[in-house]
């Protein structure tokens, strides 16, 4: 059940919710990009936060260790979370999706106003790591919107003839879940390693 061909099945099962998280996160970061207002200062406010959790794993002793426990960590418990938080009718994983991207998004812009270059951005400070983690993410969201899509539909076909159905399509689903989830922590480690190393290394030479 934890083979990786097992993952990729599962994939290819909530193709539809793929589509929809992938185009989710662009619109994000789309939406990051030309932020202002009350939604520059939201994510302004969300970048500071970052900012100071950096700064406090900065002062400890061995900081690239630090780094890496807490980017890990942090990724996986969420992304874990947003799967079966999507039971609430896929709500959280949107947010999710959308908060990242235009975090994302505000992130490389504004960074790119004050000087920097989008190859130090994007090939050295985001693509080590992202390209791993970022598919990852929009994979778990698109596990949450799956399960949000399924509750929805559950809830349309109750007491109608098709319980059988629907059943069978919840015990396939949930089982996929655990393979899900298995993979995408595996994967976020290997994110978490290489950000708290190649990408740390990078950003700071």
């Amino acid at each position: 059940m934890l083979k990786f061909s097992t993952f990729l099945r599962a994939l290819s099962s909530i193709r539809g919710a793929l589509i929809w998280s992938i185009v989710l996160f662009v619109i994000g970061i789309g939406t990051g990009w030309v932020s202002t207002g009350p939604l520059e200062d939201i994510l302004l406010n969300q970048i500071g936060g970052l900012r100071e959790i950096s700064e406090r794993l900065e002062q400890g002793s061995n900081v690239q260790w630090n780094f890496f426990l807490f980017i890990f960590f942090n990724n996986a418990i969420k992304s874990v979370l947003v799967i079966y938080a999507g039971i609430f009718f896929g709500i959280l994983p949107v947010v999710f999706l959308l908060i990242n991207g235009m975090v994302i998004g505000f992130l490389v812009h504004t960074t790119m106003n004050y000087g920097a270059s989008f190859f130090d951005i994007v090939v050295k400070g985001l693509l080590p790591h992202g390209i791993i983690e970022i598919p990852v993410i929009i994979i778990a969201c698109a596990f949450g919107l799956r399960f949000g899509g399924l509750v929805l539909k559950s809830l349309i076909q109750f007491g109608g003839g098709k319980r059988n159905t629907i059943s069978s399509q919840w015990s396939t689903f949930m089982r996929t879940t655990v393979t899900a989830s298995f993979w995408i922590v595996i994967l976020l480690l290997v994110a978490a390693i290489i950000e708290s190393t190649l990408t740390y290394s990078l950003v700071r030479g």
